[in-house]
């Protein structure tokens, strides 16, 4: 079937005085040189409608261009738009951690097609899951993920968030062996930090709170979102967007004042050899 209908996001928009113009998905806009074919028979192409076979020639040229631009899809295809639907082998998804948002991220990845149940931390990993999502209302405790780490080695995917004051982390979600896990973030965060003693002396618990920050209906559902985003990403290999940042590859950081969100990448760190002892 002939590519001949704009894909969803794509808009052609009329310029009064000028040319022409196509906003991509990106919100970008880029000016269109029809050249020999009317500007409004165009419209009338990628809108479905017939046009004149006066220009046909230079019509095909123009929408032949768009196809390979990535700019159509196909004609008729009513479900183009539809995120694929999420795989049985990758239903079983556990979750623990803070009720506040575990509640709404299981809602979200129930409507999305999995099959989320609650677990105790005890059981974390009980029964090969397909993944593992553990939410923290709080900085995450020393050595509470360390054994959580190992999940991906072990075919299940692993991921985590945790709230230090008003900021919430959201870590890559770890899908198998040599991806980031929650040891490596830590130690990318400490090396980007002139206050990594101060940061390495907050997580070991050396602080004294005020106020308690409460984690809001919006914030926590604005959260559990974006979890559920990034899992539906592993789940159903969706590609990246171009020029965007691999979901395993990305730590978010949301201010929970105003829900802004802000990205960061982030690599595995490698494994340092032991230093070699001199012989005496």
């Amino acid at each position: 079937m002939t590519r001949s209908r704009l894909a969803p996001g794509v808009e052609v928009v009329a310029v009064p005085g000028g040319g022409p113009a196509l906003r991509t998905a990106d919100g970008e806009f880029l000016r269109i040189s029809t050249g020999q074919a009317d500007p409004d028979h165009l419209l009338a192409r990628l809108t479905g409608r017939a046009a004149s076979a006066s220009d046909a020639d230079a019509l095909d040229r123009l929408v032949a261009a768009f196809a390979d631009a990535g700019y159509l899809t196909e004609a008729g295809d009513e479900h183009g738009h539809e995120p694929p639907p999420w795989p049985r082998h990758h239903r079983d998804v556990q979750l623990l951690g803070a009720p506040a948002l575990t509640g709404p991220l299981a809602a979200c990845l129930a409507a999305a097609g999995a099959a989320p149940r609650t677990v105790p931390p005890a059981e974390v990993g009980a029964g090969r899951p397909a993944a593992v999502v553990w939410c923290l209302d709080g900085p995450v405790p020393p050595g509470l993920w360390d054994e959580a780490d190992q999940l991906p080695d072990r075919g299940t995917a692993w991921l985590r968030c945790h709230r230090e004051g008003h900021q919430l982390w959201i870590e890559p979600p770890a899908c198998g062996p040599g991806d980031v896990s929650a040891a490596h973030v830590r130690s990318r965060r400490l090396a980007a930090t002139p206050a990594h003693r101060e940061l390495a002396a907050y997580w070991a618990g050396h602080r004294t709170a005020g106020a308690p920050v409460t984690l809001g209906p919006a914030a926590a559902a604005f959260v559990a979102a974006l979890l559920a985003a990034d899992l539906t990403h592993w789940a159903t290999d969706a590609a990246p967007r171009p020029g965007a940042l691999p979901v395993t590859r990305r730590l978010r950081r949301v201010d929970l004042r105003d829900l802004t969100v802000t990205q960061h990448a982030v690599l595995p760190v490698p494994p340092v050899a032991p230093p070699v002892r001199p012989r005496r």
